[in-house]
């Protein structure tokens, strides 16, 4: 007998019937996740999302046009300032607390900021000091134990290096050999040894300036010729160039009275000479070269409170270049306005600009009195923003620290 209709079993549903799977993000491309990668605030936390899973690390490994793209929009941020004070034997560091990046923090105290895996010798005092700063590495001289050495604090990879050939260095040396400088020269991308760095060493004697260049690769020194004769000293001064900075893919090393720089191409290794604008003639504390967001040249000097910024522009049809003052930026408002410094004690300080890295200006304030505490401060080139960073004591160097791109988001070969 058959059965009603009200009675029979529902017929079993259809392929068209069936509710369809939900879609997560596991299910997206790899181009559809690097498109929402680029959208997080900043490198620590496309880390910390690269790493939820091997498919996020991979689609980050595998691409560096997005890598590229994402440093664009997101500068590598800067986690603190290490701190060389005169007679420590080791440099404090004094973390950036922004509550808007977490992340930021979590990679900071991960880190050895205090550098514990330096080799320590009770008899070769005082002890280890920061050179250069490039790439998340630190590159710190140990003049007592004759060696140099690559740290990465977030990843704690240590490198340690020999000292030039001193007795390379001195030949053909008319009269003392006076140390310069050391940099730390290396990819933009990831520094962390085992990759590829070299460390450049500059000496001069009394009118000619020599570098040595140490490759990772090698594991050797090259000692590099003399330069030529620079056209003057300063009668009666030992030290005739200022120590440098790197710049634009070279090395800057200011004349200790006259207008002109000694520069090295970190490329061709080749020397050359830079005119300064007259007026910052032998004045090279109140002054500082460095780069724009564009890695443009630039300078920027100091007045009071006032910035002074130049860049080198072609001035004649033939592309001729000079120094071209471009702005005058008065800061004692501002600066008034961040710190509330009272205002009739403003007259008792001076600022004074340490570094100018990627067209950001770092500077402090700057009293007679050593052990005043100093207002920290930057200023952004391309925004004009001024930001407070923090408040703090110091007597001798200062040093910002960027956080690297980490080796674990490139592919083995460097490249991919």
């Amino acid at each position: 007998m058959q059965q009603p209709p009200w009675r029979r079993p529902p017929p079993p549903p259809t392929a068209k019937s069936q509710a369809p799977t939900a879609t997560t993000i596991h299910d997206l491309r790899d181009d559809l996740l690097r498109e929402i990668f680029l959208r997080l605030p900043s490198l620590p936390s496309l880390v910390r999302a690269a790493l939820t899973c091997r498919a996020f690390l991979a689609a980050v490994r595998s691409s560096p046009a997005f890598r590229r793209r994402f440093r664009s929009l997101h500068p590598p941020p800067l986690l603190g300032f290490f701190f060389e004070s005169i007679g420590s034997d080791i440099a404090s560091f004094s973390p950036l607390r922004r509550r808007s990046d977490p992340d930021a923090a979590a990679a900071v105290r991960g880190g050895d900021v205090c550098l514990t895996r330096l080799p320590y010798n009770d008899d070769a005092l005082p002890g280890w000091k920061i050179e250069k700063i490039r790439g998340g590495c630190l590159l710190l001289l140990n003049w007592s134990a004759q060696q140099l050495a690559v740290y990465n604090p977030l990843t704690r990879a240590l490198d340690l290096l020999p000292m030039p050939p001193d007795e390379i260095l001195r030949s053909g040396c008319v009269g003392e050999l006076s140390y310069m400088d050391f940099f730390l020269l290396c990819p933009d991308e990831v520094l962390s040894p085992p990759s590829p760095f070299r460390v450049v060493s500059l000496f001069h004697d009394s009118s000619r300036v020599r570098a040595s260049v140490f490759s990772s690769g090698t594991r050797e020194w090259l000692v590099l010729p003399w330069s030529e004769a620079a056209p003057a000293q300063p009668s009666g001064v030992e030290d005739w160039l200022l120590c440098g900075a790197e710049a634009s893919g070279g090395l800057y090393f200011a004349h200790a009275e006259q207008a002109y720089m000694v520069v090295l191409d970190t490329t061709t290794l080749q020397y050359s000479l830079l005119d300064l604008p007259e007026h910052l003639e032998g004045a090279g504390h109140l002054y500082m070269i460095g780069e724009t967001k564009d890695g443009e040249l630039c300078i920027v000097s100091v007045g009071g409170f006032t910035l002074h910024i130049w860049y080198r522009r072609a001035w004649n049809n033939a592309g001729d270049e000079m120094w071209m003052l471009d702005s005058v930026i008065p800061l004692e408002m501002e600066i008034l306005e961040a710190t509330e410094i009272p205002e009739d004690e403003i007259g008792m300080l001076r600022l004074k600009v340490y570094a100018v890295l990627d067209g950001i200006v770092y500077m402090f304030t700057i009293e007679e009195e050593p052990s005043a505490p100093s207002w920290f401060l930057s200023f952004c080139l391309e925004t004009g923003e001024l930001e407070k960073l923090f408040r703090r004591t110091f007597d001798n160097l200062v040093f910002p620290y960027f956080m690297p791109w980490p080796s674990l988001l490139v592919g083995h070969d460097m490249g991919t």
